[in-house]
């Protein structure tokens, strides 16, 4: 991974809520049809079906029931039906061909039953580049703000204690926690139906709660992002987030202004009122200067002497994003993760 430095002088409601769908129906059957009921049958008639007058007395076998893609004892957080669980190209619409191609770099357990929405085929953080920031993020609890699908708070759940995972989708928090199951660290990941700005708000009237990290991996503003220049288009609000791949050189830079659903800027000063700990995942061709006034601009704590690290997120030969820490995440200031 390769690294810059920039030495710098910045829903209406909380709801603690765990999505859950009910656990599955046994399928109906009639009376004739369900093992008793063909028992009864054949004491009423003295017939077992054989053509002899001799009542079976042999145990019925249980019928087996569909346990989804999870597996038997884990059907109460199994999601399979929420959203398609694709096994061939010749399944997938042509705009998710590509993320298709790449499903193994999402999810290296995709196979095993991985489930993503449409926006999570666009958004998911590649699953090398998610483990690398957790590495980075080591801590007790960290606060992943944007789950989506969970690629990020899975990976954050192999290095940190405990990992608060907020999306304001139920269905992409039901997906998260799915996937997480699949990886066998659901135990660590508190999954909470919640937009970050109220949970930040919350945690001010409960100070009592300390969180170590935040991670912030917002909509980027549509996969557009990289061919259009934000001071002349602003991107559609509801467009889903993408990592593409195009050539660096043809792209203007990307400005904090359109980072959803508010100005990036804004979003940092908020996540500090947190922590002064922040990863902040951003698309590869974001404003350096931009990010230094990010420090510059954050009055509470920022200082000449303090300074980001800008690390560049690559696969292959590919630039995908760029990771930006502050506080105590900055090697060199691991001194003041604690502040």
């Amino acid at each position: 991974m390769g690294k810059r430095k920039s030495n710098i002088s910045g829903l209406a409601r909380f709801v603690f809520e765990v999505v859950q769908d009910p656990r599955p129906q046994p399928i109906n059957q009639s009376p004739e049809a369900s093992p008793e009921g063909k028992a009864a049958a054949s004491r009423e008639t003295g017939d077992d079906g054989r053509g002899d007058d001799v009542l079976d007395t042999r145990p019925k076998k249980k019928p087996k029931l569909h346990t989804g893609l999870l597996g038997p004892g884990l059907e109460k957080y199994d999601e399979t039906g929420l959203v398609p669980f694709y096994t061939d190209a010749s399944q997938v619409p042509q705009h998710l061909q590509k993320y298709f191609s790449q499903r193994e770099r999402f999810f290296s357990l995709y196979s095993s039953g991985c489930l993503l929405d449409e926006e999570g085929w666009y958004s998911v953080t590649p699953e090398a580049i998610a483990d690398q920031i957790a590495e980075r993020c080591r801590c007790n609890v960290i606060l992943d703000a944007f789950c989506g699908v969970g690629g990020n708070a899975i990976a954050f759940a192999k290095t940190c204690e405990r990992v608060i995972a907020l999306d304001i989708s139920p269905v992409r928090l039901a997906l998260a926690r799915h996937n997480a199951v699949l990886y066998g660290v659901e135990d660590r990941i508190e999954f909470i139906l919640a937009d970050f700005f109220s949970f930040a708000r919350t945690l001010k009237q409960r100070p009592g709660r300390k969180i170590d990290v935040v991670f912030l991996s917002p909509p980027w503003g549509g996969p557009s992002y990289l061919s259009v220049s934000p001071s002349k288009t602003r991107p559609t609000p509801s467009a889903p987030i993408a990592l593409e791949d195009a050539s660096e050189d043809t792209y203007p830079e990307y400005s904090l202004s359109s980072v959803r659903p508010v100005h990036g800027t804004e979003l940092f000063k908020i996540a500090r009122d947190i922590t002064q700990n922040i990863a902040y995942f951003l698309p590869r061709n974001t404003s350096l200067e931009e990010l230094s006034g990010l420090v510059a601009s954050d009055g509470a704590s920022g200082s000449a002497s303090e300074m980001i690290e800008v690390e560049e997120e690559w696969m292959g030969s590919k630039l995908k994003a760029l990771t930006c820490y502050f506080g105590g995440l900055v090697a060199g200031q691991e001194l003041i993760f604690n502040a």
